[in-house]
């Protein structure tokens, strides 16, 4: 998985859970180690997610959060539409 994949990922379980939690639950679901997770977590808040964690408790995200809408790369926005333009014909 890429780790943008796995940021959205975060994001959507934190999201679908009302109680924290906690970075050993979220590292299994994501099968990544738990250095991995933190790491996430850390670029996550520095993007200005609303996360709020705690040792021992785990991670909550403020229930208001919506995600912006997703930006595609000029490279990724050519293969849509090219896929999109086979799927037509």
């Amino acid at each position: 998985m890429r780790r943008t994949e796995r940021l959205f990922r975060i994001i959507q379980v934190l999201r679908s859970h009302r109680r924290p939690v906690t970075g050993e639950a979220l590292a299994a679901e994501l099968e990544v180690s738990l250095r991995t997770l933190y790491r996430d977590m850390a670029e996550l808040i520095a993007q200005r997610v609303p996360i709020r964690g705690e040792a021992g408790i785990g991670y909550v995200i403020d229930s208001q959060f919506d995600m912006p809408p997703l930006m595609l790369t000029a490279d990724e926005l050519e293969a849509a539409v090219l896929g999109a333009t086979w799927s037509r014909s």
